[in-house]
């Protein structure tokens, strides 16, 4: 009995140690884990669990937030069950959270979790710099995607209902809210719109309405132009000042010897017209048309307002085109007048009216397959040649403002086309008709020099050796000339010597 009692005492030192391993190894061992999202949008609700694995029961969860301020607190009575805290966000919630699980007199403490709180964009609207948004070609202008109320937003921008990205406006800067044109073109005139959006456990959004941007163009130099009308005895002049290029609206002013007689603001094109006196043959004085911007003021080259009648000498030049095949392709009839502002031009052939009179003037106008006119019917193009187009060509002309006017004709011009010259290069059978144009490439032009420079090359050298070989000749020519001369001297000196000793 004493021996028993004996081992029980040795083993209370063991229990003791043992006890205590157990209880470290319990507090070491509780290690609770928090889970939950760290955004979230205001107003909404969010779920954070916590659990601490392997921990003896019953288990006590805290949710704690910044400064160790006590949540909210659950209690685990079934074991391996988490512990889920059910919150509002409001903008306190925004800060650090952590769990700490207790259970006995063991205790452990999460990590912790960051919760933003996401405000979701609302009354979003496009500003602009400049406001509004019109501008210039080539300034800067900056939209800007401005919301009343709103964090952690991103945006997209679309430009005529489509989204801009950098691929596929790499002239259109994306930077924060803003959309950047630091040179805007035309091009980029149109509607935008754009879109505030925040991402937590869902994507809020909000839209703004379009805004219009638009682009003007600077208008170019004033062009001017002045015509004159005949109705019934008297004349009517009209002035037309216009640009090519800007955008409405702007002034229109016309100047005579410089002094304003008129002026228009014109809104829809960039064009004005304006009546002035003018009578033919008289210098009605020196216009000018002006264009007033905003920006801009400028000034067309001067014109005088005089109208000189058709008159003088009329004649037609020829002019042949030639293909590189030196086949004929084409002829060109110019109607060469002295004098005129405004003449009318019409053509004849064989004494008939070509091409009919019935067709209304333009600037390129065929009126047969093959016929064509340009410069003011001034040049009549005989696109097609055939021995049909032989024949005598003239032109007659009179003032365009002045139906029943007195016509000046030119004398008639033989234009020949055969079979033999549709394949060749004829000689032209006027004096008007200017030399035939051929058309060579770069090997027939060095084949054509090269055959020039041989045969002026080919003289020289017959001179060269033909001078040679008379050089020789002479040389042998002297040669015998004075051997014979030598032997004349000896024979003369012999018989002088034979003569004196006989003597």
């Amino acid at each position: 009995m004493r021996s028993t009692v004996m081992k029980n005492l040795n083993l209370l030192p063991i229990l003791a140690l043992a006890s205590l391993f157990i209880k470290i190894s319990g507090s070491i061992s509780l290690r609770p884990v928090l889970t939950g999202p760290d955004m979230a949008h205001l107003s909404s609700r969010v779920v954070f669990q916590c659990i601490a694995p392997d921990s003896s029961l019953p288990v006590t969860y805290e949710l704690m937030g910044d400064g160790g301020v006590l949540i909210d607190t659950v209690a685990d009575l079934q074991g391996d069950q988490p512990a889920s805290f059910n919150l509002k966000v409001t903008a306190s919630s925004e800060g650090s959270y952590h769990c700490k699980a207790t259970t006995g007199r063991s205790t452990g403490v999460s990590e912790s979790i960051n919760l933003s709180v996401v405000t979701p964009p609302s009354n979003t609207r496009v500003t602009s710099e400049p406001f509004p948004p019109v501008a210039y070609e080539g300034s800067r202008v900056v939209l800007s995607c401005s919301v009343t109320k709103g964090s952690h937003l991103s945006y997209t921008w679309f430009f005529n209902r489509k989204e801009v990205t950098s691929l596929t406006s790499p002239l259109l800067l994306l930077t924060a809210n803003k959309l950047v044109m630091s040179n805007v073109a035309p091009e980029h005139a149109g509607y935008y719109s754009c879109m505030a959006w925040s991402r937590a456990q869902d994507t809020r959004f909000s839209s703004s309405s379009e805004v219009q941007v638009t682009v003007k163009v600077y208008v170019s130099k004033p062009r001017i132009y002045f015509y004159i009308s005949k109705e019934g005895a008297s004349h009517r002049g009209n002035v037309t000042c216009w640009s090519t290029r800007g955008s409405p609206p702007v002034n229109i002013s016309l100047l005579l010897d410089d002094k304003e007689v008129g002026s228009v603001t014109a809104t829809e094109s960039l064009a004005a017209w304006f009546p002035v006196a003018m009578e033919p043959g008289l210098d009605m004085g020196l216009a000018r048309c002006r264009l007033t911007t905003e920006v801009q003021e400028l000034m067309s080259e001067p014109v005088t307002l005089e109208v000189v009648p058709v008159g003088g000498d009329v004649k037609v030049e020829v002019e042949y085109l030639y293909r590189a095949d030196s086949k004929m392709a084409a002829a060109m009839l110019s109607c060469q007048i002295s004098r005129g502002t405004f003449p009318y031009v019409s053509w004849l052939l064989n004494d008939s009216v070509l091409p009919s009179e019935t067709h209304e003037d333009s600037h390129i106008q065929p009126v047969l397959s093959h016929y064509a006119l340009t410069d003011r019917r001034q040049t009549l193009v005989l696109a097609k040649l055939s021995p049909e187009e032989s024949g005598y060509y003239r032109c007659r002309s009179r003032d365009s403002y002045d139906d029943s006017g007195p016509w000046v004709e030119s004398a008639a011009v033989l234009v020949r086309v055969t079979d033999w010259n549709l394949c060749s290069m004829p000689r032209a059978t006027s004096t008007t008709e200017s030399p035939p144009k051929v058309f060579m490439n770069t090997i027939e032009v060095i084949s054509i020099a090269f055959c020039c420079l041989l045969l002026l090359m080919l003289p020289v050298g017959v001179g060269c050796v033909y001078k040679m070989f008379d050089n020789k000749q002479g040389h042998a020519h002297i040669a015998t000339t004075n051997q014979e001369t030598n032997r004349t001297i000896q024979t003369g000196i012999l018989w002088d010597s034979r003569w004196r000793r006989n003597s």
